[in-house]
């Protein structure tokens, strides 16, 4: 009766065992769909922004932001219109001095959604995206009129533009950059500061 016990709990483990290996190998032709490896992208973008507006600060400004995303696999993609849709999040680190303006630079992280349109018969693909997030800046509102009245802000932004997919796996986009940056009248001062220009950059996936 120990025998017995002992070989069926080791044929227990066995079958166990067969079916966590069969839940992880994809399965062929007239089974379930192959199992898509992930595929997560870095990106990292420069450019140029000029203020924009009279909503905002009267002040002029110009910041050279530096920008560097993480974008995960994608949310959504299916066929559409003779290419692929594509839904999916980046996270991004914003690097932006600021080249003309009374503070000096602006640090700051954000999220986005964005959306892809990859036509199957081009290597070029038109996105957008939108979000938001936060950062800081040595504000200079207290001794300048128009300047931001904290070093904490939230920011939120609008991108969009063309992307160029290579041979050799890399991808370059151009496009315009919306930022809006303000503290949400977290400070009796918060002019904000609507700017906008171009932004180049590259990606590849990993």
């Amino acid at each position: 009766m120990h025998l017995s016990w002992r070989r069926s709990n080791l044929i227990k483990i066995v079958l166990l065992a067969s079916m966590a290996l069969m839940a992880r190998v994809p399965l062929g032709a007239g089974g379930a769909e192959p199992v898509v490896e992930p595929r997560y992208e870095w990106e990292v973008m420069t450019g140029v922004l000029w203020k924009v507006g009279s909503a905002a600060t009267p002040l002029s400004y110009r910041l050279i932001p530096q920008i560097i995303s993480l974008k995960i696999p994608p949310l959504v993609e299916r066929p559409l219109a003779s290419g692929t849709f594509v839904l999916r999040s980046r996270f991004s680190l914003l690097l932006e001095p600021i080249h003309y303006g009374p503070e000096n630079f602006y640090l700051g992280v954000a999220a986005a959604g964005e959306i892809e349109w990859r036509p199957t018969a081009s290597r070029f693909e038109v996105f957008f995206a939108a979000g938001g997030g936060f950062g800081w800046m040595d504000s200079k509102g207290y001794e300048i009129a128009g300047g931001q009245g904290q070093n904490f802000n939230l920011n939120w932004l609008v991108h969009s533009g063309v992307r160029y997919r290579t041979t050799s796996g890399w991808r370059c986009s151009a496009g315009i950059y919306f930022q809006h940056i303000s503290n949400r009248r977290m400070d009796k001062i918060n002019p904000g500061l609507n700017a906008v220009g171009p932004m180049v950059g590259v990606s590849r996936r990993f």
